[in-house]
């Protein structure tokens, strides 16, 4: 990915976060757009009063993404969908390691979007969802200095509230590309191959800062 479109993945996992609280459970789930818009808010603010942060320290944007991003992503159904059908040969010590490498992955690849964020705002778009609905996509733009640019995000209701599974940065799924990157590494070395393979990466990544 081009380091703009890393920026645009980082912002869109950073507001990527719940969707609509229909009639039955209104007073229970936050509305999808006040939710949404507060934990952008939130990270945004964090990121420019920390400066640590934006000097990309890992142990502090790790922590932020922990205690701000994480808890409105399902990333178990985010790592098993990337995985695919392989996910159901997986034992769940392997599970728990594609999660682990996986989530280094995407916070080390994004983590320089962090360090650049100054005047940018999320815009959320009208929702289009039928009542009821368990999964849905929304829409939402980043706007700052150029073009604005459209982010969508697949959500999936819970008992917990809406939480993302997926993210569409300019065009592109997330899981969709890794999911035929981790095919290939699964077809030529099996599901530990692919686990040595991400924590290689993760390594690599780190040895760079």
């Amino acid at each position: 990915m081009t380091g703009r479109r890393q920026w645009l993945a980082l912002m869109a996992v950073a507001a990527a976060t719940a969707l609509p609280a229909w009639p039955s459970r209104a007073q229970t789930t936050e509305a999808p757009d006040t939710l949404i818009q507060r934990v952008a808010n939130d990270v945004f603010e964090t990121v420019k009063r920390d400066p640590a942060i934006r000097n990309g320290d890992m142990a502090r944007i790790v922590e932020l993404v922990d205690t701000k991003l994480m808890p409105h992503v399902n990333f178990e159904r985010m790592t098993s969908s990337a995985v695919g059908r392989f996910w159901r040969q997986a034992t769940p010590e392997q599970r728990q390691r594609l999660q682990a490498e996986f989530k280094t992955l995407l916070v080390r690849t994004y983590a320089g979007a962090l360090t650049q964020i100054r005047d940018q705002t999320l815009v959320i778009r009208p929702l289009r969802a039928a009542a009821g609905a368990t999964e849905v996509v929304v829409r939402s733009e980043i706007r700052g200095k150029g073009d604005p640019i459209q982010l969508d995000y697949r959500l999936e209701q819970t008992p917990t509230g809406w939480k993302v599974y997926d993210l569409n940065v300019l065009g592109v799924w997330l899981v969709e590309t890794y999911r035929t990157q981790f095919a290939q590494e699964i077809g030529a070395k099996g599901i530990d191959g692919l686990i040595d393979v991400l924590a290689e990466r993760n390594r690599a990544n780190a040895q760079r800062g």
